[in-house]
């Protein structure tokens, strides 16, 4: 069974960083692609950012293309997601997410395992 756990969220001012971390217990996931999402209050679950298996490949959301940069490191089994420039509509609550598939997708419906969420909230 595959497990994620997210850490990494905070509160932190407009124009700060972050840094998310989502690591993956119950198998390697040198083979899978993986993704970010988030959910604020009130709104529908949205992709904020994928990578494939190789790292070769990532997508954004529009909104934080040039702000946040999703990584991995397969030795490690960790996925993380580097935001900068933080804005308070990037408040939400941030969810890894893991597909067996190796290329990314911008559906969540495709994706097999999900974390509990790491909460980040930017005040203004």
């Amino acid at each position: 069974q595959v497990e994620l756990i997210e850490s990494g969220g905070g509160l932190v001012q407009a124009g700060g960083s972050l840094r998310l971390s989502c690591g993956v217990s119950g198998r390697t996931i040198y083979t899978n692609a993986m993704g970010w999402f988030r959910q604020a209050p009130g709104k529908e679950r949205e992709f904020v950012a994928a990578i494939n298996w190789s790292g070769h490949t990532t997508d954004y959301l529009d909104s934080v293309k040039d702000r946040f940069t999703i990584s991995r490191d397969n030795t490690k089994n960790t996925v993380y997601l580097q935001m900068n420039s933080l804005k308070p509509e990037d408040t939400a609550n941030y969810y890894c997410a893991f597909r067996y598939p190796r290329e990314i997708t911008l559906d969540s419906r495709e994706y097999h395992a999900w974390g509990q969420g790491t909460q980040v909230t930017v005040s203004s």
